[in-house]
């Protein structure tokens, strides 16, 4: 799958879409926001931003200092 560059909005509906498609399955951790910001060629400001509406979404879950990992179930 490419890598779309832009705004949080591509790196919400990319993240998704990989999650959507198994690439990162339930329980599988995420890069860190440096590695999301590095692949998606953006601040890690707008990787965070993207994190925000991926958690609100039920897609993701934040561990304060652990990491981010792909929610056990989908909402």
């Amino acid at each position: 799958m490419p890598v779309p560059t832009g705004g949080y909005r591509e790196v919400v509906e990319d993240m998704a879409a990989r999650i959507k498609a198994g690439e990162y399955g339930p329980g599988d951790r995420l890069p860190t926001y440096r590695e999301l910001s590095d692949l998606y060629q953006v601040s890690v400001t707008t990787v965070q931003r993207a994190v925000i509406i991926l958690q609100d979404r039920g897609l993701v879950v934040g561990l304060q200092g652990r990491g981010l990992w792909v929610a056990e179930r989908q909402e």
